[in-house]
């Protein structure tokens, strides 16, 4: 049976842990070349050491336009084309928002929603070029209110209202855009996030859900078969993956 990415290449950035690197793996073991993005080298090189097939590892920090420009440019120049880019690097900060600095809301912004937008403006040209398609990990955060969050929450909802947009304006081409919205994932996010020492505990448990945290490898799965021709009717979409958080 024919690998599903055989022959393609994706670029892929967070990919120095949780999400960003289980979809890298999975990807590499299906077949891809990945370009891995990350401002974590260490973590990028054990990505790659637990990886299959073929994974380029590139310190890159996608808060940096240039520098999404630069990346892209790097994996044609380096692989030959572009098939799938995988909007995955984020960041959380909890913080009452009347407290939160400026410094960490630019920040937010700028890795979370920013830099899935000039990272796509500079792949769109070879996407269209090779058929290929864009998933964006989006939050169950962009999809409703979570308490102390506002920036995060802004930044993903940003984030869906990106993947729908570019949907609608390449609808005429073979390009996809699609995006997943995660709740609670076992990341780096969930297990060093730090909390205000006085926030409403009442307002905070009701974000926690009943059903504990999905798994990184879940996401990648869903990933890979947005990213693949099994999909190929699936454009504009926004995947729910929070164990029915935002259905409740």
């Amino acid at each position: 049976m024919t690998a599903p990415f055989e022959g393609k290449v994706a670029l892929i950035t967070g990919a120095a842990s949780g999400i960003g690197r289980a979809v890298t793996i999975r990807l590499a073991g299906e077949g891809a070349s990945v370009l891995a993005l990350d401002v974590n080298e260490s973590g990028l090189a054990e990505t790659r050491a637990l990886a299959t097939g073929t994974v380029v590892v590139r310190r890159s920090d996608v808060g940096d336009p240039d520098a999404c420009a630069e990346a892209v440019t790097a994996c044609v120049r380096e692989l030959g084309r572009l098939d799938v880019l995988g909007n995955v690097a984020g960041i959380y900060v909890a913080e009452h928002t009347a407290k939160m600095a400026l410094q960490q809301y630019r920040r937010v912004m700028a890795v979370n929603l920013d830099a899935c937008f000039f990272l796509a403006q500079a792949a769109i040209p070879h996407l269209l070029e090779s058929g290929g398609n864009i998933v964006n990990i989006a939050s169950n955060a962009g999809l409703q209110g979570v308490p102390y969050s506002a920036a995060y929450c802004m930044s993903k909802g940003g984030l869906v209202q990106l993947t729908r947009s570019l949907a609608v304006e390449f609808l005429k081409t073979p390009l996809r855009i699609n995006a997943i919205a995660p709740a609670g994932t076992n990341t780096n996010i969930a297990s060093e996030t730090t909390f205000p020492p006085d926030i409403d505990g009442d307002l905070a448990r009701r974000m926690a859900g009943m059903r504990g945290l999905a798994e990184p490898e879940e996401v990648a799965a869903l990933f890979s078969f947005l990213a693949s021709d099994d999909a190929r009717s699936v454009t504009g979409a926004i995947y729910t993956l929070d164990n029915g958080l935002t259905a409740s």
